[in-house]
């Protein structure tokens, strides 16, 4: 597991940046460099991001099959800060969260929003399973340069 960290600088208020980037349309928008299916869900209802609460981010991988990450929102401070701690994988419909394979995928994914000179600095540090090192560092970047993107249009 390594820890990475990547950052833009958005010229929208924190706000606006902070909504768009959990927004139910707007984060499938940006989070479709990694996936064009991106979503989430949880708890059988359309997911919510609320401390406390479980939440999928699921896709439909290259065969149609249902995947994706099973996560718990550990801390939401609007316009501020937010935690989620990966348990494992979603395969299909099975939540997998104990053994060798969930265990590659545990970790943390924070977002942190910070106002500067009319701009937000949005600061993601997220702990990445060595066979996805690379993909991230090229990936990423790119997922926040489309939020930037929908931000400031």
């Amino acid at each position: 597991m390594e820890k990475m960290q990547f950052k833009t600088v958005i010229s929208a208020p924190v706000a606006e940046v902070y909504s768009k980037m959990i927004g139910k349309e707007t984060f499938k928008q940006w989070t479709a460099v990694f996936n064009p299916t991106s979503d989430f869900e949880g708890g059988g209802v359309e997911g919510n991001w609320e401390k406390g609460s479980k939440i999928l981010f699921v896709g439909t991988n290259a065969e149609g099959k249902r995947e994706g990450m099973v996560g718990y929102i550990r801390e939401n401070t609007p316009n501020r800060y937010v935690s989620i701690e990966y348990a494992g994988i979603l395969d299909d419909d099975e939540e997998v969260t104990e053994g060798p394979i969930a265990e590659a995928w545990q970790g943390f994914e924070n977002y942190t929003f910070e106002y500067q000179d009319g701009s937000t600095i949005v600061t993601v540090d997220i702990d990445v399973n060595d066979e996805m090192v690379d993909y991230f560092r090229k990936t990423y970047p790119k997922a926040l340069d489309k939020l930037k993107e929908i931000c400031e249009a």
